[in-house]
């Protein structure tokens, strides 16, 4: 940016604050409204101005967007490394400023080839897509979980958080252009009529309730959460005292068919643990429970290394036999990039749970108190299409997570509503186990129905029903979606003003 202008600076600051309010329109905020704000005022902000200016603005967007989305990355990077808080916070800018270049490519593009809603809103939601996957995906804060607890709720099942999305950005691009178009009637009155299709169809429930119907008799579940400190999980001389405080708490004069421990619960390997658990899992066989717990698993492998590969699983104790490891890691978490040079820098790249490497994509569902389990682990919960391709031949969802790592951070309350997504998309019943919450139990509708207290020891107790049936999402997944976006772009694009580069802007 040469010589700005004040306008220009003035540009910039509102696409940062812009891209600010986003992730307000999501939990634990959920002020939904917020999120077409946040669309309009960048819609406007890019009206106008070169490819090179809509890059820039779309970077600074992104600048705010994961900078207030994303903050909880500080507080993992902070409060369990020694990294002091200026250079936990330089990582966290650093990788804020990494994420907001997809915006910034969005910018370019929108300014350089498209210019009009059509195009701006299929563009959105191809890189909504593209942060499911590229460079192993981060599929957070997508703008249609905000519509959770709204009667537009009930379109998930059919296109997934991704038509979500697309309602919101359509309808607010809609509603500048509708405020530019008032001296044409005719134009204007189509603009509400478009707008206003979804909420008809809801007010003359023409879009079913329900895509799938439940089988069998209901489960009753038990989920610990033990609420272990980070600091203390991974000490040798705590696992007794950690096993032990699991089996007190799972231990009670009401008997559950399924007992779930979350992520990693068990900080050592099997073999071990195995040996400890041995006259508590009898206990369970004599009382018909399955018990399914997170716990790392060790593999001979003589490809790695140290002749070993590691994995984050959820493991059958009592009451059938399945193992599943996670197929998503966390960067710099799970597993460290550039290993070799980031390796000592900070104790947070020497965790001991950051040597995983990635389970099979064709792993078995688990099998547990008659129901097939499609297991997720922590982040895989994020994953629409990871979920919906595990979920086809399953008739119940279980996710568990370690939400210690995010503190007092909105992550937490974010994990829990993108689960809430995942059970709605699928028509089932999804159970979330974490270490020290937001467990809780969520019905086909993406309510929830059980859940106990962040932040301390307690059991949550409920019923989760076996769903049979596919929703229109779960089998045919993004693809509809992905053709009505490419037709968007061939119109956008075909429709798109001309003497782009003519215009001023930076």
């Amino acid at each position: 940016m040469n010589n700005p202008t004040p306008f220009i600076l003035w540009r910039v600051i509102l696409c940062i604050i812009a891209g600010a309010i986003a992730p307000l329109s999501l939990a634990p905020f959920d002020y939904w409204y917020l999120g077409g704000v946040s669309v309009a005022l960048l819609f406007i902000l890019l009206h106008n101005c070169t490819s090179r200016a809509g890059a820039w603005l779309g970077w600074c967007y992104g600048l705010g967007f994961f900078g207030t989305g994303v903050s909880w990355v500080f507080v993992s990077i902070h409060e369990h490394s020694s990294a002091s808080a200026l250079l936990a916070g330089s990582m966290t800018a650093l990788f804020v400023a990494a994420l907001a270049l997809l915006f910034a490519l969005q910018g370019w593009v929108y300014t350089r080839f498209f210019r009009n809603v059509v195009g701006f809103s299929a563009l959105w939601i191809l890189f909504e897509w593209l942060r499911s996957w590229l460079f192993t995906g981060f599929p957070w804060l997508y703008l249609g979980y905000g519509l959770i607890d709204t009667p537009l709720a009930m379109f998930a099942p059919l296109g997934g958080v991704w038509l979500l999305s697309l309602y919101v950005v359509l309808t607010s691009t809609l509603l500048v252009t509708f405020l530019k178009r008032l001296k044409y009637p005719l134009q204007a009155a189509t603009i509400l009529l478009i707008i206003g299709l979804p909420l008809i169809a809801i007010q003359q429930n023409k879009i079913p309730q329900s895509w799938t119907s439940p089988i069998g008799e209901p489960i009753s579940v038990m989920a610990v959460q033990a609420n272990i400190p980070q600091q203390q999980k991974w000490q040798r001389g705590e696992l007794e005292y950690i096993l032990q405080t699991y089996v007190d708490l799972s231990q009670g004069s009401e008997k559950a068919d399924l007992l779930i421990w979350p992520e990693t619960a068990i900080p050592t390997f099997y073999q071990r643990a195995r040996v400890i658990l041995t006259p508590f899992t009898e206990q369970l066989e004599k009382s018909g429970t399955s018990m399914i717990s997170g716990i790392p698993t060790v593999y001979t492998d003589p490809e790695q290394p140290k002749g070993k590969r590691y994995t984050n699983s959820l493991t059958l104790f009592a009451g059938g036999i399945g193992n599943y490891d996670k197929q998503r890691l966390v960067p710099f978490g799970e597993y460290v990039p550039l290993e070799q040079q980031l390796r000592g820098i900070i104790d947070f790249f020497d965790l001991p749970m950051s040597e995983f490497s990635l389970g099979s994509p064709d792993q078995p569902l688990l099998h547990a108190s008659g129901s097939r389990i499609a297991p997720f682990i922590c982040y895989e919960i994020a994953y629409p299409e990871l979920v919906r391709q595990q979920s086809l031949s399953s008739d119940l969802l279980l996710t568990v997570s370690n939400d210690t790592w995010f503190g007092h951070s909105s992550a937490p309350a974010q994990h829990l509503q993108i689960a809430r997504m995942r059970a709605l998309e699928t028509g089932r019943w999804l159970i979330r186990s974490t270490n020290n919450g937001i467990s809780a139990l969520v019905g086909p509708d993406g309510k929830i129905s059980a859940t106990v207290p962040q932040y301390e020891q307690a059991v949550m107790r409920g019923e989760v029903q076996r769903m049979a049936g596919l929703t229109p999402y779960q089998e045919w997944g993004i693809k509809p979606l992905q053709v009505v976006t490419a037709l968007m772009l061939l119109f956008g694009l075909v429709s798109a003003p001309g003497s782009r580069e003519s215009r001023k802007g930076f």
